[in-house]
């Protein structure tokens, strides 16, 4: 099955780094799960609301310089079994886009295009304390 990105979805990509829209378009093409663009640029007053709430761990998210953004599947579900097909076609975008690309759900991994194995179990080997596998970007090692 082919998706698309909704209008509201694209409108959440203003401002976020072209390579990495290129990575989240060529995914929506590939998924088996459809999803939707949660969030992309953050202002710094929205950070320090996530912040404070634990909802983030960092204020100096790769969100405030279009660095990140957030996908979820649609419809809406926490349930991480929908997140893994959603991080697999992020990692073969990334991989076809030529675009190092890093998830929440394993912060260990700086460069998806270079795992070889499915996000299920690239989640499975993180043993840090915040997963978030709603969570893409660019790594710092790679742009600043």
């Amino acid at each position: 099955m082919s998706y698309y990105l909704s209008e509201k979805s694209l409108s959440k990509l203003q401002g976020v780094h072209p390579d990495l829209v290129a990575v989240v378009k060529r995914a929506i093409e590939i998924t088996e799960q459809d999803f939707l663009v949660l969030g992309g640029v953050r202002s710094v007053d929205r950070q320090r609301v996530l912040y404070n709430s634990g909802k983030s761990q960092t204020m100096n998210s790769r969100h405030l310089t279009g660095h990140a953004v957030d996908l979820a599947p649609w419809p809406v579900s926490w349930d991480w079994k929908k997140f893994y097909p959603i991080a697999d076609a992020m990692r073969k975008a990334a991989q076809q886009v030529d675009v190092p690309l890093r998830w929440g759900g394993n912060w260990k991994v700086h460069d998806l295009r270079r795992w070889h194995g499915t996000a299920k179990l690239l989640a499975k080997k993180y043993k840090g304390g915040f997963p978030d596998g709603v969570h893409f970007e660019l790594s710092r090692k790679y742009y600043d």
